[in-house]
């Protein structure tokens, strides 16, 4: 070992004994010279953060960027093992609510490192991220079909490793917390079909329809007349022949289109997972167009993924790097609301709302379980999308489920009707929902 390569292993030494000291987790270290550092005062677990060289360190230093970190995980700079992510950010969660590092903190620990200013990463290949707008503030600037592709697009015998066998990709709805996902799914589009009180003969819209689930369960066990839109093609072909298939041609229908440029009228409209979609930017617009397709007696379904509601904005809304690394490696162009925002909006609208209902554990424990799926057929994803591109998923479904069991991110299904000079088409109590 040259004395280069001692000083970077000695001041490693030096930043993990501090942070085992404030953060004390039940895990280790294990640096590129087989080094294993403990993480907390006396760790029992096999958890290990893994370092694959310096270079790891010079690059997350000279940026310290949450996009710095993602490249080095996804090219196995930074990995772990004994446990999954989902164990690690549990311990972080767990042990951080009195150990939190201070800014005074995180530069005596800059300065340690100084070994590492120099040292050499791989070249980092960052080949699989959305080369366009990521943000997409404004509706006219928006590749909307673009953005929709780059995820939903990546392929269908993928997604099938992980989702239930109706493919469902939104959270599902647990009776009963022992309940696998198969079950979760099909209760949380009953939910929905008895939310929106759907009857035989109605016409009923789903925008941003996924694989067709809701409409083909709305149809079979409701007797709607169903219409979905989608800016997939993978999407909309795996629904197409799973309509034909089922036999159900002359109820439910499929239309490759933008939202905002439909046309018609439906009596019940849900919106399931496509509001994070839109941006922060267009909700107005967003809300006047739903409402326009809808029947004065009609209801409306909003189920989205929601922020905790911040302070009174001083400045213009910066972008976090959560958000950032989200929208660049999986969602580009989303970006996701506050439930009072929400509301506020809908009834800015001319919405009536009736019912507000929050999901966030349900989406924390549908997010684990697709991460334990995805994990266990690892081999066969990595056949169809590559290592990297495997790496991604796992780290956003594992940062998804601990952001919801942390109350980070929420999940709320609102229902609301259009109009408040008539009665609205509900039942006296939530009742029937439950029967």
């Amino acid at each position: 070992m040259t004395a280069s390569d001692a000083k970077q292993v000695e001041a490693v030494r030096a930043l993990v004994r501090d942070l085992a000291a404030k953060l004390d987790l039940n895990a280790w270290v294990r640096l590129w010279d087989g080094t294993r550092l403990p993480l907390g005062k006396a760790p029992t677990s096999n958890l290990e953060i893994k370092i694959a060289s310096p270079g790891v360190i010079g690059a997350i230093l000279r940026k310290p960027t949450l996009d710095t970190i993602i490249r080095q995980y996804v090219e196995k700079g930074i990995d772990y093992s004994g446990g999954t992510l989902i164990d690690l950010g549990r311990e972080i969660n767990a042990r951080d609510r009195g150990a939190k590092i201070k800014p005074l903190d995180a530069l005596k620990a800059a300065t340690k490192l100084t070994p590492f200013l120099f040292a050499k990463p791989e070249a980092a290949k960052d080949t699989h991220g959305y080369d366009g707008d990521i943000i997409g503030r404004k509706q006219s600037a928006r590749d909307n079909t673009g953005y929709i592709s780059f995820h939903y697009d990546l392929s269908n015998e993928f997604y099938a490793l992980f989702l239930d066998p109706e493919m469902v990709y939104t959270c599902a709805y647990y009776t009963d917390w022992s309940n696998g996902i198969e079950q979760a799914q099909h209760d949380k589009l009953e939910m929905i079909c008895r939310k929106l009180r759907l009857k035989a003969g109605e016409r009923f819209l789903d925008i941003g329809c996924g694989w067709g689930a809701l409409l083909c369960h709305a149809a079979r066990y409701h007797g709607v007349k169903a219409h979905g839109v989608t800016l997939s093609k993978e999407q909309l072909a795996f629904a197409q022949a799973k309509v034909k298939r089922l036999g159900l041609e002359s109820q439910v229908t499929f239309e490759f289109i933008d939202y905002i440029n439909l046309e018609g009228q439906f009596d019940k409209i849900a919106s399931i997972g496509m509001y994070e979609a839109i941006g922060l930017e267009n909700i107005e617009p967003y809300m006047r167009k739903v409402r326009s397709l809808l029947t004065d007696d009609g209801l409306f379904l909003n189920h989205a993924i929601s922020r905790k509601a911040k302070k009174a904005k001083l400045f213009k809304e910066r972008v976090r790097p959560e958000q950032r690394a989200l929208a660049k490696y999986i969602f580009p162009g989303g970006a996701l609301d506050d439930i009072g925002h929400t509301v506020g909006e809908m009834e800015r609208a001319g919405f009536e709302v009736h019912d507000v209902e929050g999901w966030r554990m349900h989406y924390a424990r549908t997010c684990r379980l697709w991460a334990e799926r995805l994990t266990a057929r690892q081999d066969e994803a990595i056949k169809l999308v590559g290592e990297e591109k495997y790496r991604i998923f796992i780290a956003y479904l594992s940062g998804c489920a601990i952001s919801f069991e942390r109350g980070t991110a929420r999940l709320f299904q609102t229902l609301a009707s259009k109009t408040a000079k008539r009665p609205p088409a509900l039942p006296p109590t939530r009742a029937d929902l439950y029967r």
